[in-house]
């Protein structure tokens, strides 16, 4: 029997809007996978820390703040330096374009902007994180 994938979604900073992150919980839920919702006003550091004790395989980020330049960054820095980049960041919210196209080069995994759908959503982490668990399967 395959192992589900653990989720962890998050709601860094200071914004409070949390339905979206909400719907996306439940439809990972209703999709099989097993989510972990650590509710709002996260920092970075909370969120890595319950990434590595909730041994995650992912963890999504939703920010409609502005904050995504120093919030995903930060995220990615601290799961480097906890030797945890098998962790799959990624997230969503308002960004624009030139900053999706700066924090993919930063290694952040694709970022979902208003008019994804919760299927692209399931479809990106399934196609994604059995990637990934074929390449850890070699080696």
């Amino acid at each position: 029997m395959k192992k589900k994938y653990r989720i962890l979604l998050a709601k860094p900073g200071l914004d409070g809007h949390d339905r979206g992150v909400k719907v996306v919980a439940a439809a990972l839920r209703d999709a099989g996978f097993e989510v972990i919702y650590t509710g709002l006003r996260q920092t970075p550091e909370m969120i890595v820390e319950a990434a590595i004790q909730e041994d995650v395989d992912a963890i999504g980020m939703s920010i409609l703040s502005g904050a995504h330049m120093t919030l995903f960054p930060a995220v990615k820095d601290m799961l480097k330096e906890r030797k945890c980049e098998h962790i799959l960041l990624f997230g969503g919210g308002i960004i624009p374009d030139e900053d999706l196209v700066k924090l993919d080069k930063l290694g952040v995994g694709k970022l979902f902007t208003p008019g994804a759908t919760s299927g692209d959503i399931i479809e990106y982490l399934k196609k994604t994180l059995d990637e990934r668990r074929k390449e850890e399967a070699i080696f």
